[in-house]
């Protein structure tokens, strides 16, 4: 086989589906085959496609993630039954590996103070710049090829996430989490849920090291003395470790949620079957009007983002206020004030807070002072319950999440230590959704599967009076109308419609939903531009989204 210097760079196309954006296989001394792609020479790609891992394994997809140097492999082991996440890097030669050392090592003297103000993107020019001045400078001679590998790997190890950073790009990855030293780590894929990686930490030095750098991301420290860190990174990924063997016995762990940049909206919430256009349209209407909502459900149940794809329909002259632990929410509104909590340093007081922690309750009361117009509580848990309520009863429109699988059972945690809400004030609130996740022929689903209204209270049997609006129907997966919406009396004696204007605005509204369905129209920018000129607008809506000739409302 020829040197590996003397061959070109190839940068495959990233598009998916596309198979030259998929890298060549390689053969058995790990260089890509002769013929193995469209390439007329081997080794002309940063990043070759390694043998399967083991015997009874199969190829399911490959997809590329950080093109031309990461791609994704999921197989399937017929003998093991299970599938593998395999995140596929550039292979290193002998001579690569030891350049690499060789430059982590020096690195320290050769980076200056003033890449600290870079942002991340000018921090990979920077990072190129210095690995080729190195390499000149010592007269160094490298393929252009291996120049792109050692780019690759300086770049992920003091820029990116290390060893996981293939796993913090992939937008299907949802979780990513390790278990102790010389544990496969696990991510949570959106199309094949728990799945095993190829990817440990052998070394505990190295498990605990990352620890410590994750900790440096969330600007937080993590230490033997305080060996659990709860955290934000700057992208906005919730972390939670464990530092060394202190309080896990296999060691080090830690469990990345990653932050999606674009936001779940209305039109996944239908194309996943989470929901379909009649409640889409509902949640418009309950949006506009300003009724409080409550979106109950289990672990993993999809509650915030189905909160997220709701508040999209909050008016756009609205002024909103988001409240969370760690930052989920995403929206397009302009007057939107964005708040997550703090955590302090040192001993507690005897308030049960450490110097200079901001918690969920001071963020609340804070929200208060501002006049918003919207409250949006990631999830409520403690004393900030209460204040919420308050805030709701006068005349506060307020999302929040909740576990509880029922109504019964979120009224039990309200008013029950440590929330401690009265029953009495769970009556300012309009809507509980009630999301779970089912087991179906689909597989794992998540499904809205009661839409509920809280219509009044019952004093004399200290009971709240419910209507259900629509449910799950499981035998069928199909989402049933009840027959009646007390949302549409409210709106019907608000702006003095009849029931036939009524249910004609309605169809307007589910028209709107169908058209951005079928243009698939995910993007919650977009998606928003549509909902805000609506309000603008609607006959001005209507006529792009109706076809020509079409009746303005259905019947």
């Amino acid at each position: 086989m020829a040197s590996l210097s003397s061959y070109r760079v190839k940068i495959p196309r990233s598009a998916e589906g596309d198979t030259s954006a998929v890298p060549p296989s390689t053969g058995e001394d790990g260089m890509p085959e002769v013929g193995s792609t469209k390439a007329d020479l081997p080794g002309t790609f940063i990043t070759a496609m390694p043998p399967l891992p083991e015997e009874g394994a199969k190829v399911i997809e490959i997809r590329p993630v950080n093109p031309p140097y990461t791609y994704s492999r999921i197989t399937y082991n017929d003998r093991t039954k299970e599938y593998v996440y395999e995140a596929i890097e550039p292979q290193l030669t002998t001579h690569e590996r030891q350049l690499l050392n060789h430059l982590k090592d020096s690195m320290g003297k050769i980076i200056g103070a003033e890449v600290a103000a870079l942002n991340a993107g000018d921090k990979k020019a920077y990072l190129r710049g210095v690995v080729e001045e190195f390499l000149k400078t010592r007269g160094i001679q490298t393929s252009p090829v291996s120049t792109e590998r050692l780019v690759y790997y300086i770049q992920r190890d003091f820029v990116g996430y290390g060893p996981v950073d293939t796993l913090i790009l992939d937008p299907h990855i949802e979780d990513i989490s390790c278990d102790g030293v010389e544990v496969p780590l696990f991510v949570f894929h959106s199309k094949f849920e728990s799945v095993k990686t190829n990817l440990t930490f052998p070394d505990e030095d190295q498990l605990n090291s990352f620890i410590v750098q994750l900790g440096q991301r969330c600007a937080k420290s993590v230490s033997v003395s305080n060996p659990i860190l709860d955290g934000t990174t700057p992208e906005g990924h919730r972390v939670q470790a464990s530092y060394a063997r202190e309080v896990t016995t296999r060691g080090g762990t830690f469990t990345i949620r990653r932050f999606k940049e674009r936001p779940w909206t209305p039109v996944d919430l239908i194309v996943a079957g989470s929901a379909n256009e009649e409640m889409v349209a509902y949640f418009w209407l309950a949006a506009e009007q300003g009724e409080s909502m409550m979106i109950c459900g289990g672990p993993a149940a999809g509650k915030t983002s189905t909160l997220n794809a709701i508040a999209l329909f909050i008016p756009p002259t609205a002024k909103i206020v988001s409240i969370e632990d760690t930052r989920e929410v995403n929206l397009p509104h302009e007057n939107w004030i964005p708040g997550a909590t703090r955590s302090g340093t040192g001993d507690r007081g005897l308030d049960g807070k450490a110097a200079g922690e901001v918690d969920m309750f001071d963020l609340v009361r804070a929200a208060l002072r501002q006049r918003p117009n919207y409250i949006i509580v990631g999830e409520v848990r403690g004393k900030e319950t209460y204040t919420m309520f308050q805030a709701m009863a006068t005349g506060h429109t307020t999302y929040s999440t909740m576990h509880a699988d029922s109504v019964k059972s979120m009224v039990n945690r309200l008013e029950n230590p440590p929330i401690n809400t009265p029953r009495i004030l769970l009556s300012a609130l309009n809507n509980v959704v009630i999301q779970i996740q089912a087991r179906t022929e689909k597989g794992v689903v998540r499904r809205l599967k009661q839409v509920l209204e809280i219509v009044g209270f019952e004093p004399e049997t200290n009971e709240l009076i419910t209507n259900t609006v629509y449910e799950w129907d499981p035998a069928t997966d199909k989402f049933v109308f009840k027959g009646h919406s007390f949302l549409f009396d409210k709106i019907m004696e608000l702006k003095n419609y009849t029931h036939e204007e009524m249910e004609a605005e309605f169809q307007r509204r589910v028209q709107v939903v169908k058209y951005l369905v079928v243009q698939k129209m995910d993007d919650y920018r977009a998606l928003w531009k549509i909902v805000t000129d609506y309000y603008k607008d609607p006959h001005a809506v209507m006529q792009t989204v109706q076809p020509t000739g079409a009746p303005e409302a259905a019947s």
